[in-house]
């Protein structure tokens, strides 16, 4: 009686319009409930927020998408409750897989092998091959843990556009649309999760993130590639341009930050604003870990300052920075649809 209940209401709690929901047991079991029956769900991971679904659901999958306005060929990540449903997912679970779930999961690494059979292609873009994690976020894993599957959660917002690290930020990507968010509060990591590649021989990072190529050598004790070789599968946050606000974003060295900027410029840099400066100015930690974490929201922040350009202070060219450089880089490629991009 009370799982009918249940199920009745995340049916109802599904289409409702927009709705932010503490993690209480009764919305946790709700967002669960609310996954079976083909619903999306506003997810916190330690990482960024995920716009979460049934990654069975092919139905589930296309209203993600749609929502999105992700291309049908750009792959989604697979979030799993533990290590031990790898078997379900991949066809053949590398041995190196395993020493990296047991040594880093729960947490911000995705690992991609080849997919199994029951896997969607929606899901891997067509690709042969599947992401998944563990994330580390309770949130996260008790719902993953009550749903029972695994769930495709890319970032939830607009494609290309700066993920969402708060649920507040979710809601404003998506106001109109029928979807509960669970407010897990700001994501720790703040950017996404480090993407290595072991569907073939050489073990490979394919998108940088919180997880260290060190980290990654020291538990396969062997050398790990960084980028994306010639038979690389794709993965999430790999074009040229993403993570992009709406204003014209540029990168500039240090020495050019104060030669560049005027009043209607929003600057984000690792040091104050200069005495007697007007326009918007946000200060990040000056280590890559606190840069990283409040990244997401100055970009927002100063974003809606409507600024005619976004200057950002280049940081640090060495191996801690390289998650951090990755994003900023990306944010300030050129994007013909920039203006496109302020009036969505």
């Amino acid at each position: 009686m009370l799982r009918a209940a249940l199920a009745v209401a995340g049916r109802r709690v599904c289409s409702s319009p927009m709705r932010l929901l503490a993690p209480t047991p009764e919305n946790l079991a709700l967002a669960a409930e609310c996954l079976r029956a083909g619903g999306l769900v506003g997810l916190p991971t330690e990482t960024v927020y995920g716009l979460a679904a049934n990654a069975l659901d092919e139905a589930a999958i296309s209203r993600v998408f749609a929502l999105k306005g992700r291309p049908k060929d750009h792959p989604l990540i697979v979030h799993l409750a533990s290590a031990g449903q790898l078997s379900q997912w991949s066809a053949a679970v590398d041995e190196r897989a395993v020493r990296l779930a047991e040594a880093l999961w729960p947490g911000p690494l995705t690992i991609v092998l080849r997919k199994a059979r029951a896997v969607p292609d929606a899901v891997t873009g067509g690709q042969p091959t599947v992401a998944l994690r563990v994330p580390a976020h309770p949130v996260a894993r008790a719902v993953l843990e009550l749903f029972g599957g695994g769930l495709a959660a890319p970032s939830a917002n607009r494609f290309g556009r700066v993920s969402p690290t708060t649920a507040a930020h979710v809601a404003s990507e998506f106001p109109d649309a029928d979807l509960m968010v669970l407010d897990g509060g700001a994501s720790v990591v703040g950017l996404e999760s480090t993407i290595i590649d072991l569907s073939g021989s050489t073990p490979r990072v394919l998108r940088p993130g919180d997880v260290a190529r060190d980290q990654l050598e020291e538990v396969l004790g062997e050398a790990v590639a960084i980028g994306h070789g010639a038979a690389a599968p794709r993965v999430p946050g790999s074009l040229p341009s993403h993570y992009a606000p709406g204003a014209p974003t540029f990168l500039v060295a240090s020495s050019e930050l104060l030669t560049t900027v005027d009043e209607k410029s929003a600057v984000l840099a690792l040091r104050p604003a200069p005495a007697g400066f007007a326009g918007a100015w946000v200060q990040l930690p000056a280590d890559p870990r606190g840069y990283g974490a409040g990244l997401y929201t100055a970009l927002r922040q100063l974003d809606a300052e409507s600024p005619a350009r976004l200057v950002i202070e280049r940081v640090p060219d060495d191996a801690n920075w390289l998650a951090v450089r990755d994003r900023l880089e990306r944010a300030s490629a050129p994007r013909p649809d920039a203006v496109a991009r302020r009036s969505a």
